[in-house]
């Protein structure tokens, strides 16, 4: 497997980890999240592999965890998966995966340990 990055161009994390990667030699696939939503299956497999659950991975201060009422501790996993799915902004970034591991670079430096 080749290194990816869960990537948006308007997040300073996401650019200061891509820059890291750079300079480290790293060749990697960018993957423009909020273009290019990650399916249930694919989510599901990254929660799997960060050891997460849903809520963990979603950005709670963002617009449309508010408006959706997210905060219900009644909801599901699946239903949280799906809010992200829906609405991939709530997806915390950015996740970088490699032979290694994967994890949420922030901060960016956590992305050295799995490089």
């Amino acid at each position: 497997m080749s290194t990816v990055i869960f990537y948006n161009p308007k997040c300073s994390k996401c650019r200061t980890t891509l820059s890291i990667l750079e300079e480290k030699g790293v060749d990697f696939e960018v993957i423009k999240y909020l273009e290019n939503t990650p399916s249930v299956d694919e989510l599901k497999d990254l929660l799997n592999q960060l050891n997460m659950d849903a809520r963990s991975l979603m950005r709670t201060f963002e617009a449309p965890y508010k408006e959706n009422n997210l905060d219900d501790e009644s909801l599901s996993e699946d239903d949280l998966i799906q809010a992200m799915i829906d609405n991939p902004i709530l997806i915390e970034r950015p996740i970088v995966k490699t032979d290694k591991g994967i994890v949420i670079a922030r901060p960016p430096e956590n992305v050295l340990g799995i490089i």
